[in-house]
């Protein structure tokens, strides 16, 4: 039996991001971390991942996960206190394909811009499970056409009882 966690990628947008996709993604990560399953964001302190990961810390025995696309300066490393574990990869917009290909499921809340689409990009082309949450409908349709699997929803509870569902299935 493993004792591996299970591991929910969630990606929107950074210093763009509505207030709305940063209250979800707060609502999301304190989801995540009740169900005991691990955070993993692109790390930055702005927007959806900054949300997610203060939502996540609200929870005993969270473990919230940042990939960063920086090399960690000191400036760097200091801004990442919401974080338990934070990978510095040099790699730039590439780390997003390590966000994607680390997570069990990619839930990409409210949408974002290109990074962000490159995030579902890749979790589609890697066979992740690909959940949209309170996307605009322009992304809803655009990549539930790529794929039968993408599923859309609308609210946090949803979400989760989806991934749950998804684990299930696995």
């Amino acid at each position: 039996m493993s004792n591996r966690r299970t591991v929910v990628g969630v990606m929107g947008a950074g210093e763009g991001a509505s207030a709305k996709a940063v209250a979800l993604a707060e609502e999301l990560g304190e989801c995540i971390s009740t169900r005991g399953w691990v955070l993993l964001t692109g790390g930055r302190p702005a927007g959806v991942m900054a949300g997610a990961s203060r939502g996540a810390n609200r929870v005993e025995g969270h473990l919230v996960v940042g990939v960063l696309p920086d090399e960690g300066s000191r400036e760097e490393r200091q801004s990442t206190a919401e974080l338990d574990l934070a990978l510095f990869t040099g790699l730039g917009k590439a780390r997003n394909v390590i966000n994607v290909l680390s997570a069990d499921v990619v839930v990409i809340c409210g949408g974002g811009g290109p990074g962000t689409a490159s995030e579902a990009a890749h979790a589609l082309n890697a066979g992740r499970p690909l959940i949209l949450l309170a996307v605009p409908p322009l992304w809803r349709e655009f990549f539930c056409s790529l794929s039968k699997g993408v599923q859309s929803v609308s609210n946090v509870q949803e979400c989760c009882r989806l991934i749950e569902a998804i684990l299930t299935e696995a």
